[in-house]
């Protein structure tokens, strides 16, 4: 059995002391969409289009179904850091994840299958 290295424990401490900084985490995803509408003289069918929006959506799984809920411009503003710290968040588990099962197939043995 190998033990973990000392540059893996201060890779595990750098990937905790990143997440202590994130702030609040929103699942999800934010959209930002911009629409044509179907009034044939409106701007939004001009050349170049000034399409209408944006619009801002926020969508997540609740109980295995999908749910949006519209964003206000100031809402999106506000929220936009959340939904990145949460991204964040995600990458950095799932590399603390991957340090650690390399770890332990190295320590027994294990191998990549």
């Amino acid at each position: 059995m190998t033990p973990p290295r000392p540059r893996d424990h201060q890779r595990r401490q750098a990937i905790l002391d990143q997440i202590t900084t994130l702030g609040f985490c929103l699942p999800g995803t934010l959209t930002e969409r911009h629409t044509r509408c179907s009034s044939p003289g409106c701007r939004c069918r001009s050349d170049p289009p000034a399409l209408h929006g944006p619009y801002y959506s926020w969508t997540r799984k609740i109980n295995g179904k999908t749910v949006t809920r519209t964003l206000s411009p100031e809402q999106a503003q506000r929220y936009s850091p959340w939904f990145d710290d949460a991204r964040r968040l995600r990458a950095l588990s799932a590399e603390l994840e991957a340090l650690s099962l390399k770890l332990a197939q190295n320590a027994e043995g294990w191998g990549e299958k």
